[in-house]
């Protein structure tokens, strides 16, 4: 299974970064790449809520996938999974407190993929995936540490 794990050190509190994070809407503002989300199922971000979102991936200018969030423990972690016709991903972001900040990791797992994005993922995910998981967490520590405040869930 291919997978990679993104760490960042925010200068902020826990409290203060869990709103970028726990909500997927806010996930527009720091990604690098086009991105929107549309809830389809349930209050936005609680456990079992569905959503269908649209971005940009390597090939294709408007990848669309649904998914579902799948924990959501205020300040620590929170998880969704997702899924297209090329395969199925898992994402887990863990907050942990370090000093006067906080370590944000996110991890993406491609658990099921089928066809040729079974055989392409691999090398692709090493020379495009991972930078832009990197540029995604960057995106998110300038995002928080630009701010006076956090945002508010919606």
């Amino acid at each position: 299974m291919t997978s990679g794990s993104f760490t960042v050190t925010i200068d902020a509190k826990p409290e203060v970064v869990w709103p970028w994070v726990a909500d997927l809407s806010k996930h527009v503002d720091w990604s690098p790449k086009p991105y929107r989300i549309e809830w389809l199922e349930g209050e936005p971000n609680a456990v079992g809520s569905r959503f269908h979102s649209a971005g940009v991936i390597p090939g294709d200018k408007h990848h669309e996938n649904e998914g579902q969030i799948t924990e959501n423990q205020p300040r620590t972690r929170f998880a969704f999974r997702s899924s297209d016709p090329q395969g199925e991903y898992a994402h887990t972001y863990t907050l942990a407190p370090d000093g006067d900040g906080t370590e944000v990791t996110h991890r993406v797992e491609f658990v099921k993929m089928h066809g040729l994005a079974a055989v392409l993922l691999p090398p692709v995910f090493a020379l495009s995936g991972k930078p832009q998981g990197r540029k995604r967490m960057e995106g998110l520590k300038r995002e928080i540490e630009g701010s006076a405040e956090p945002p508010p869930i919606r």
